[in-house]
């Protein structure tokens, strides 16, 4: 299945959020594969962020991230970055955007 997600960077964070994500620990990203991605692309458009993700079943992919202890860490530092966010707090698999339109 193919998910999309939008997420908002704090304006005066950029830097920082791109940088962490040049340094994404290996652990949360076998961690993703793991839980059934198999690709996950993040675009920047000013503060908005649009991800895509194509996953087995997304919610079963934050069921098995919520507890581990990288996924965890990693959170709380983008928790520090986005000024919005997809949490599991705020809707978790529900926080996935609507197909409007697809060729």
């Amino acid at each position: 299945m193919r998910v999309a997600l939008h997420t908002r960077v704090r304006a005066d964070r950029i830097a920082d959020y791109e940088q962490a994500h040049r340094e994404v620990p290996a652990e949360l990203t076998a961690a993703i594969r793991a839980a059934g991605a198999r690709e996950w692309t993040i675009w920047r458009s000013g503060t908005d962020l649009f991800h895509v993700l194509e996953v087995d079943d997304y919610a079963a992919l934050l069921a098995q991230l919520e507890k581990l202890p990288v996924n965890t860490a990693w959170q709380a530092r983008m928790s520090e970055l986005l000024e919005v966010s997809h949490d599991y707090s705020e809707g978790g698999a529900d926080a996935t955007l609507p197909v409007v339109w697809q060729l």
